[in-house]
């Protein structure tokens, strides 16, 4: 019953606070643990091939005992103390691995100098929530890289930590941010972490191989329901669903791109590096910057679609 009401509380505080800027949060303290680790086992492991592969999931290991093992003892300590602190423990941990506010608001950051003609500002807005080069992003490029930043986003940092929640509380929830925190800091094909981020990598894709098509479907349902093109969503996610690196990326971006007329991926600059990606959609609609708090529309309906979802089966967890 306490991850039931948990969930409740923690979405509510999500979409009505979101997450303060003067609020530390711990997925800061995750990304302290993983930099400070790869430091050391760096130092302990071989700077071969098999090295930094073998030394790559070590780190992967620790992280994620350690970000299974603190929630769950703090969880456990204060259950010897009064189970109504550790609600109220579960309900702010079930807020801070959502992300659902923190989300649209960083997209509509970018929006609202896009109406203003600011182009410089835009860029800078579009450079705190996109790994990508963006000294040189058109208004095109810009309004494409908020759109799939929110796609992708609603599967990272909405549906899929909140499936984690219902499942397991706050302990699996943060077990999945941890994943998803090294992917994005060591899980890349670069030169660094080709073999280092391996393991990183391929948990990452696991964790997020159910939520990601999850958030495809919610996605087409919630065009349906927005009015936008539902028939056009479920086509480019049948037909796309397979235009990414990632084994799971493209399932959102495939789904909103369909369900906005309009035409997501192509080559990304990195590190003055041209990275050639497929393209996802059909280029039906000129982006246009109404396009961005759209993306947000589905996103906010996604989420509350999936949190249904969980209580229900949170619900039939607790019936039977």
């Amino acid at each position: 019953m306490t991850i039931f009401v948990a969930l409740i509380i923690g979405f509510a505080l999500d979409l009505i606070i979101g997450d303060p800027q003067w609020l530390p949060h711990p997925v800061q303290a995750i990304g302290w643990l993983i930099s400070s680790l790869e430091m050391l086992i760096r130092g302990i492991f071989p700077n071969t091939n098999k090295g930094e592969i073998i030394g790559g999931a070590v780190l992967v290991f620790l992280v994620c005992l350690l970000s299974i093992a603190v929630p769950f003892l703090l969880l456990w300590l204060t259950s010897m103390w009064n189970k109504y602190a550790v609600l109220a423990i579960q309900s702010i941990m079930c807020w801070q691995v959502l992300a659902a506010k923190s989300l649209a608001l960083s997209a509509i950051q970018v929006f609202q100098p896009l109406m203003e003609s600011d182009v410089e500002k835009a860029r800078k807005a579009i450079s705190m929530i996109v790994g990508r080069d963006t000294e040189e992003l058109t208004i095109a490029s810009i309004i494409k890289a908020a759109v799939e930043t929110v796609a992708e986003n609603t599967s990272d940092g909405v549906v899929a930590p909140m499936i984690f929640f219902a499942l397991g509380g706050a302990p699996l929830a943060f077990l999945y941010k941890a994943i998803n925190t090294m992917d994005s800091m060591i899980g890349y094909k670069t030169q660094k972490y080709l073999y280092f981020g391996r393991a990183a990598a391929r948990i990452d894709d696991v964790a997020n191989y159910i939520p990601a098509r999850l958030t495809g479907f919610l996605t087409v349902a919630t065009a349906w329901l927005c009015g936008f093109d539902g028939r056009g969503a479920w086509r480019i996610l049948k037909r796309d669903h397979q235009n990414h690196n990632s084994p799971n990326s493209a399932w959102p971006e495939a789904a909103c791109a369909g369900a906005l007329c309009m035409q997501l991926g192509g080559t990304s600059i990195y590190g003055g590096v041209p990275v050639p990606k497929p393209t996802i959609g059909d280029d039906i609609s000129k982006p246009s910057p109404q396009l961005i708090p759209k993306a947000c529309k589905l996103e906010l309906l996604a989420a509350a679609l999936c949190f249904m979802l969980c209580i229900l089966m949170r619900g039939l967890i607790l019936f039977f």
